[in-house]
Protein backbone atom coordinates (compact mmCIF):
# COMPACT_ATOMS: atom_id res chain seq x y z
CA UNK A 1 0.00 0.00 0.00
CA UNK A 2 2.78 2.44 0.52
CA UNK A 3 4.34 1.37 -2.62
CA UNK A 4 0.80 2.39 -4.42
CA UNK A 5 0.50 5.91 -2.55
CA UNK A 6 4.44 7.06 -3.01
CA UNK A 7 4.11 6.05 -7.29
CA UNK A 8 0.34 7.93 -7.25
CA UNK A 9 2.62 11.34 -5.99
CA UNK A 10 5.09 10.57 -7.83
CA UNK A 11 3.09 11.05 -11.28
CA UNK A 12 1.53 14.18 -9.66
CA UNK A 13 4.31 15.74 -9.50
CA UNK A 14 5.91 15.42 -13.00
CA UNK A 15 2.52 16.12 -13.95
CA UNK A 16 3.31 19.78 -12.56
CA UNK A 17 6.60 20.28 -14.17
CA UNK A 18 6.81 21.02 -18.08
CA UNK A 19 8.87 19.00 -19.88
CA UNK A 20 12.63 20.11 -20.80
CA UNK A 21 12.84 22.39 -23.12
CA UNK A 22 9.59 23.59 -23.23
CA UNK A 23 7.58 26.62 -21.96
CA UNK A 24 3.95 26.44 -20.11
CA UNK A 25 1.03 27.42 -21.96
CA UNK A 26 0.74 30.89 -21.50
CA UNK A 27 -1.70 32.33 -19.66
CA UNK A 28 -5.45 34.09 -19.77
CA UNK A 29 -3.64 37.23 -18.78
CA UNK A 30 -0.75 36.54 -21.61
CA UNK A 31 -3.48 35.53 -24.39
CA UNK A 32 -5.59 39.08 -23.95
CA UNK A 33 -2.37 41.25 -25.19
CA UNK A 34 -2.11 41.33 -28.51
CA UNK A 35 1.45 39.81 -28.40
CA UNK A 36 2.82 36.49 -30.99
CA UNK A 37 4.77 34.23 -28.27
CA UNK A 38 7.96 32.64 -30.36
CA UNK A 39 8.89 29.56 -27.63
CA UNK A 40 9.80 32.13 -24.52
CA UNK A 41 10.24 35.15 -26.38
CA UNK A 42 7.34 37.84 -27.11
CA UNK A 43 7.47 39.39 -30.32
CA UNK A 44 4.81 42.70 -30.78
CA UNK A 45 3.05 43.48 -33.97
CA UNK A 46 4.66 44.89 -36.72
CA UNK A 47 3.18 48.79 -37.25
CA UNK A 48 2.21 50.15 -41.03
CA UNK A 49 4.98 52.58 -41.42
CA UNK A 50 3.03 56.03 -42.11
CA UNK A 51 3.03 57.70 -45.23
CA UNK A 52 6.38 60.02 -46.21
CA UNK A 53 5.03 63.40 -45.37
CA UNK A 54 1.46 62.39 -44.91
CA UNK A 55 1.19 65.28 -42.64
CA UNK A 56 1.14 67.46 -46.05
CA UNK A 57 -1.38 65.57 -47.90
CA UNK A 58 1.31 63.67 -49.80
CA UNK A 59 0.11 60.80 -49.23
CA UNK A 60 -3.03 61.65 -51.26
CA UNK A 61 -1.89 64.28 -53.38
CA UNK A 62 -1.38 61.39 -56.90
CA UNK A 63 -4.70 61.32 -57.04
CA UNK A 64 -5.22 65.47 -57.45
CA UNK A 65 -2.95 65.90 -59.99
CA UNK A 66 -4.03 67.48 -63.28
CA UNK A 67 -2.19 68.62 -66.28
CA UNK A 68 -4.32 71.82 -66.82
CA UNK A 69 -1.17 73.97 -66.36
CA UNK A 70 0.89 72.05 -64.11
CA UNK A 71 4.86 72.72 -65.04
CA UNK A 72 7.73 70.39 -65.29
CA UNK A 73 9.05 68.90 -62.30
CA UNK A 74 6.17 70.61 -60.00
CA UNK A 75 4.87 66.91 -58.96
CA UNK A 76 4.00 64.97 -55.85
CA UNK A 77 7.85 63.21 -56.09
CA UNK A 78 9.47 66.38 -57.03
CA UNK A 79 7.82 67.71 -53.81
CA UNK A 80 9.31 65.19 -51.85
CA UNK A 81 13.03 65.79 -53.20
CA UNK A 82 12.62 69.05 -52.50
CA UNK A 83 11.23 68.40 -48.82
CA UNK A 84 14.15 66.20 -48.08
CA UNK A 85 16.94 68.11 -49.15
CA UNK A 86 17.06 70.36 -46.07
CA UNK A 87 15.73 70.14 -42.91
CA UNK A 88 15.04 73.56 -42.65
CA UNK A 89 13.16 72.77 -46.04
CA UNK A 90 10.38 70.39 -43.36
CA UNK A 91 11.04 72.38 -40.75
CA UNK A 92 9.64 75.72 -42.07
CA UNK A 93 6.60 73.60 -43.86
CA UNK A 94 5.47 72.32 -40.75
CA UNK A 95 5.01 75.55 -38.98
CA UNK A 96 3.23 76.93 -42.10
CA UNK A 97 1.02 73.56 -41.44
CA UNK A 98 0.55 74.45 -37.70
CA UNK A 99 -0.33 77.90 -38.23
CA UNK A 100 -2.68 77.04 -40.94
CA UNK A 101 -4.64 73.90 -38.59
CA UNK A 102 -5.27 76.37 -36.28
CA UNK A 103 -7.26 78.12 -38.80
CA UNK A 104 -9.20 75.13 -39.76
CA UNK A 105 -7.97 75.44 -43.25
CA UNK A 106 -5.37 72.69 -43.56
CA UNK A 107 -6.98 70.75 -45.58
CA UNK A 108 -8.68 72.53 -48.19
CA UNK A 109 -6.26 71.87 -50.68
CA UNK A 110 -3.01 69.16 -50.22
CA UNK A 111 -0.50 71.20 -48.26
CA UNK A 112 1.79 70.57 -50.20
CA UNK A 113 0.51 71.98 -53.13
CA UNK A 114 0.27 75.21 -51.23
CA UNK A 115 4.02 75.76 -51.53
CA UNK A 116 3.94 75.71 -55.32
CA UNK A 117 5.60 78.65 -57.12
CA UNK A 118 5.44 79.80 -60.44
CA UNK A 119 4.29 78.22 -63.44
CA UNK A 120 7.58 79.54 -65.15
CA UNK A 121 9.92 78.55 -62.55
CA UNK A 122 12.30 76.96 -64.47
CA UNK A 123 12.92 79.60 -66.92
CA UNK A 124 13.42 82.32 -63.98
CA UNK A 125 15.94 80.15 -62.06
CA UNK A 126 14.01 80.12 -59.62
CA UNK A 127 12.78 76.97 -57.11
CA UNK A 128 9.54 74.62 -57.77
CA UNK A 129 8.77 74.87 -54.14
CA UNK A 130 9.24 77.75 -51.82
CA UNK A 131 7.01 78.03 -48.27
CA UNK A 132 6.04 81.69 -47.80
CA UNK A 133 7.55 84.19 -45.41
CA UNK A 134 5.37 83.89 -42.15
CA UNK A 135 4.33 87.41 -41.99
CA UNK A 136 2.10 86.49 -45.17
CA UNK A 137 0.47 83.45 -43.78
CA UNK A 138 -2.51 85.67 -42.90
CA UNK A 139 -3.26 86.49 -45.75
CA UNK A 140 -4.03 83.56 -47.63
CA UNK A 141 -6.44 82.72 -45.10
CA UNK A 142 -9.47 84.58 -46.55
CA UNK A 143 -8.45 83.10 -50.11
CA UNK A 144 -8.80 79.46 -48.35
CA UNK A 145 -12.03 80.25 -46.85
CA UNK A 146 -13.79 80.96 -49.98
CA UNK A 147 -12.03 78.16 -51.40
CA UNK A 148 -13.67 76.26 -48.90
CA UNK A 149 -16.87 77.45 -48.74
CA UNK A 150 -17.87 78.56 -52.20
CA UNK A 151 -15.46 77.01 -54.90
CA UNK A 152 -14.74 73.66 -53.67
CA UNK A 153 -19.50 73.20 -53.60
CA UNK A 154 -19.70 74.69 -56.83
CA UNK A 155 -16.76 72.45 -58.33
CA UNK A 156 -15.83 69.55 -56.31
CA UNK A 157 -12.06 69.34 -55.00
CA UNK A 158 -9.54 71.69 -56.75
CA UNK A 159 -5.48 71.25 -56.79
CA UNK A 160 -2.80 74.04 -56.76
CA UNK A 161 -0.81 74.73 -59.58
CA UNK A 162 0.57 78.15 -58.10
CA UNK A 163 0.54 79.97 -54.96
CA UNK A 164 3.50 82.14 -53.49
CA UNK A 165 6.16 83.74 -56.00
CA UNK A 166 8.79 85.86 -54.39
CA UNK A 167 9.94 88.97 -55.75
CA UNK A 168 12.37 87.92 -58.34
CA UNK A 169 10.16 85.18 -59.37
CA UNK A 170 7.64 87.91 -59.98
CA UNK A 171 9.20 90.02 -62.33
CA UNK A 172 10.37 87.39 -64.26
CA UNK A 173 7.19 86.01 -64.35
CA UNK A 174 5.88 89.16 -65.55
CA UNK A 175 3.53 90.33 -62.12
CA UNK A 176 2.69 93.42 -61.11
CA UNK A 177 5.00 94.86 -58.31
CA UNK A 178 1.90 94.44 -55.95
CA UNK A 179 0.96 90.99 -57.62
CA UNK A 180 -1.46 89.17 -55.36
CA UNK A 181 1.01 86.10 -55.60
CA UNK A 182 3.60 88.39 -54.33
CA UNK A 183 1.77 88.87 -51.66
CA UNK A 184 0.10 85.36 -50.84
CA UNK A 185 -3.02 86.65 -51.40
CA UNK A 186 -3.38 84.38 -54.89
CA UNK A 187 -4.15 80.87 -55.55
CA UNK A 188 -4.21 79.51 -59.23
CA UNK A 189 -6.51 76.47 -59.03
CA UNK A 190 -7.90 73.54 -61.21
CA UNK A 191 -10.83 70.92 -60.93
CA UNK A 192 -9.63 67.65 -59.75
CA UNK A 193 -12.72 66.23 -61.95
CA UNK A 194 -11.38 65.92 -65.28
CA UNK A 195 -14.42 65.27 -66.58
CA UNK A 196 -16.19 68.84 -65.26
CA UNK A 197 -16.12 71.25 -68.62
CA UNK A 198 -14.34 74.42 -68.86
CA UNK A 199 -17.92 76.39 -69.64
CA UNK A 200 -19.53 74.47 -66.43
CA UNK A 201 -16.36 75.34 -64.33
CA UNK A 202 -16.89 79.23 -65.08
CA UNK A 203 -20.80 79.34 -64.44
CA UNK A 204 -20.33 77.47 -61.42
CA UNK A 205 -17.31 79.45 -60.46
CA UNK A 206 -18.94 82.72 -61.42
CA UNK A 207 -21.87 82.36 -59.73
CA UNK A 208 -19.83 81.26 -56.41
CA UNK A 209 -17.56 85.00 -56.70
CA UNK A 210 -21.28 87.06 -57.33
CA UNK A 211 -22.97 85.74 -54.32
CA UNK A 212 -19.90 85.55 -51.58
CA UNK A 213 -16.61 87.04 -53.34
CA UNK A 214 -17.19 90.58 -52.53
CA UNK A 215 -17.40 88.88 -48.46
CA UNK A 216 -13.96 87.64 -49.08
CA UNK A 217 -12.41 90.40 -51.04
CA UNK A 218 -12.02 87.75 -54.40
CA UNK A 219 -10.49 88.80 -57.32
CA UNK A 220 -11.27 86.05 -59.96
CA UNK A 221 -9.72 85.50 -63.66
CA UNK A 222 -9.63 83.13 -65.88
CA UNK A 223 -6.79 81.36 -68.46
CA UNK A 224 -7.10 79.13 -70.98
CA UNK A 225 -8.22 75.59 -70.58
CA UNK A 226 -9.25 75.15 -67.01
CA UNK A 227 -6.96 76.68 -64.78
CA UNK A 228 -8.39 79.97 -62.91
CA UNK A 229 -6.74 82.53 -60.36
CA UNK A 230 -8.48 83.54 -57.50
CA UNK A 231 -7.44 85.76 -54.65
CA UNK A 232 -8.35 87.64 -51.57
CA UNK A 233 -6.62 91.25 -52.40
CA UNK A 234 -9.97 93.01 -53.62
CA UNK A 235 -13.41 92.64 -54.95
CA UNK A 236 -13.10 92.37 -58.59
CA UNK A 237 -13.50 90.10 -62.02
CA UNK A 238 -11.48 90.22 -65.07
CA UNK A 239 -10.89 88.87 -68.51
CA UNK A 240 -7.74 88.19 -70.54
CA UNK A 241 -6.93 91.78 -71.13
CA UNK A 242 -7.30 92.43 -67.95
CA UNK A 243 -10.57 94.12 -67.64
CA UNK A 244 -13.90 93.37 -65.90
CA UNK A 245 -15.99 93.81 -69.64
CA UNK A 246 -14.04 91.05 -71.10
CA UNK A 247 -14.68 88.93 -67.77
CA UNK A 248 -16.44 85.25 -68.56
CA UNK A 249 -18.29 86.11 -65.85
CA UNK A 250 -20.03 89.03 -67.43
CA UNK A 251 -22.18 86.22 -69.62
CA UNK A 252 -23.52 84.97 -66.86
CA UNK A 253 -24.04 88.15 -65.00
Amino acid sequence: MLALVRAIALVVTFSMVPAAGLSPAPSQVELRHNVVRTDTVSVAPKKTAAAPFAEFGLDAAHDHENASGLAPSQTARDFEAWARRTPTNVKALGAFRGYLAAQGLDTVVPMWQLVRTSSSWSECGAQPFEVPPPDKWVRIVKTLKFVRDDVIPSVGKVETLSAYRNGELNACSNGAPKSAHREFFALDVTPVNKNLERSTMIRSVCEAHAREGQTYDVGLGFYTGRRFHVDSSGFRKWGPDGKGATSPCVNYA
